[in-house]
């Protein structure tokens, strides 16, 4: 498995940096650290690239023995079509970005590149909010979910990664009260429960024996109340699906998962829609 890595010599590349590490120490998976400096127009060769590549070294540098870590410098007409590419020439699992430089400490505010990631990759995107700092293995797994078309996509992924990485697993399920009739606002919690526990008793079958399952049904005025009640491990990570509106195996980030990304406080992988893993 690798992990194709979005790296600037900034804090959103260092933040990037920190989820990747953390993902491959936790699934034994290779990291491949990529910078994108754009084509030049005159076909000389690019500048800034020694310096690109000087940078890399003492990223891979900084990365704890046992992580395998290669470096490139690709160029492209924009960031995100050069990670796009350099995941599509390793047969990536995986790309990994940091959030945009501005907002608050340990929240999400999407930049223009993973803007763009998130409505092209074809493969899982893990975000890392600003400010990620937790260089060890993941101590939970948590999906988001829902009833929704392409949500059962998420929940298997979970629950394969869960199983293979030995992590516990959590189920959770939110809702907006907001946007419930105030008549309507216990049905829609009772029908999230309802939800969340089949969601719960499948996982269960197909998880190993013992293995560590929950379920949380949060409530709020709004999504990103819900999530601010609810308690979050430093060594969490959050997988959530794409919207029924992405095209087959693509993502597309909906309302609800905006919102989330907006609250979180851990790093989320986005899986596209009707996505599975096909090795080449």
């Amino acid at each position: 498995m690798r992990y194709v890595v979005g790296y600037t010599e900034n804090d959103r590349g260092q933040d990037a940096l920190e989820l990747a590490t953390s993902l491959a120490l936790t699934q034994s998976a290779g990291i491949d650290l990529v910078t994108v400096l754009d084509w030049p127009q005159d076909g000389s060769s690019a500048p800034g690239g020694r310096r690109a590549q000087e940078a890399l070294d003492r990223a891979k540098d900084s990365v704890p023995d046992g992580v395998e870590v290669t470096t490139r410098v690709r160029l492209a007409d924009s960031f995100a079509q050069g990670l796009l590419e350099a995941a599509d020439d390793v047969d990536a699992g995986l790309i990994v970005i940091g959030a945009s430089s501005n907002g608050l400490l340990r929240r999400f505010t999407v930049g223009s590149v993973a803007n763009a990631v998130l409505h092209s990759s074809k493969v899982p995107v893990a975000l890392a909010p600003r400010g990620y700092r937790h260089r060890a293995t993941f101590t939970r797994m948590t999906c988001a979910v829902g009833d929704r078309p392409g949500a059962e996509g998420a929940i298997d992924v979970a629950i394969e990664s869960a199983a293979r990485r030995g992590l516990p697993l959590r189920l959770v399920s939110l809702v907006a009260l907001d946007v419930q009739e105030s008549s309507d606002s216990g049905e829609a919690i009772n029908q999230a429960h309802q939800h969340a526990h089949s969601v719960l008793a499948r996982a269960v079958g197909q998880l190993p024996d013992g293995h560590e399952t929950s379920i949380i049904v949060a409530h709020g005025r709004t999504i990103e109340q819900a999530i601010d009640g609810i308690e979050w491990d430093p060594g969490e990570l959050v997988i959530v699906g794409s919207s029924r509106l992405a095209q087959h195996r693509q993502i597309f980030l909906g309302a609800t998962a905006n919102k989330m990304l907006r609250a979180l406080p851990v790093p989320m992988v986005v899986v596209p829609r009707d996505w599975v893993r096909t090795p080449r």
